[in-house]
């Protein structure tokens, strides 16, 4: 059996929910706004992901404007706001970006994640996931969603490809 580690050798394109995974799933209302924190650890890691030549994309069930924004200006290749069937989104992105399954890693949190986690060739999980997901991750990361979970399999997938900590990570 191959090992997660194994697997995230071959990774070219990271897809990410937002709300669980890259936010804490939190919502915070004032006077209708809805406002949601990310953590700029895992802004850095999907800068330099970007810059060192991986595919970023995020597919979301939210609707969210201002996370498009906030995402795309850190270099995101693409935003799927209200995605409510993520496998065709998913299916969509594969023919727009040509990248095969086993070259995917996806973390999502909860169930309108399952679906696709079962497609790609790494399902990554925050600690804080559902338990249906983590029952089908390769990986779960002891880091809470919104809280750097994303900096962890960034990192990880980039050290196994020997493209962390290098001369490009002190340019910007």
């Amino acid at each position: 059996m191959t090992s997660y580690k194994e697997k995230l050798a071959k990774i070219t394109t990271f897809i990410f929910d937002v709300d669980g995974v890259l936010t804490t799933g939190e919502v915070i209302l004032t006077d209708g706004k809805v406002i949601r924190t990310m953590h700029s650890k895992d802004g850095y890691a999907l800068q330099y992901a970007r810059k060192m030549g991986f595919q970023i994309l995020i597919i979301t069930g939210g609707n969210s404007v201002d996370v498009k924004e906030r995402l795309l200006g850190l270099g995101i290749n693409e935003v799927y706001l209200s995605s409510h069937t993520k496998t065709e989104t998913y299916q969509h992105c594969k023919e727009k970006y040509g990248f095969s399954d086993e070259q995917v890693l996806y973390m999502g949190d909860d169930i309108p994640d399952y679906k696709v986690m079962q497609l790609v060739g790494v399902a990554a999980c925050p600690q804080d996931a559902a338990v249906e997901i983590k029952n089908i991750s390769d990986y779960q990361s002891p880091v809470l969603g919104g809280k750097g979970c994303v900096r962890d399999v960034v990192e990880q997938t980039m050290r196994v490809q020997h493209k962390w900590f290098t001369e490009e990570s002190f340019v910007w």
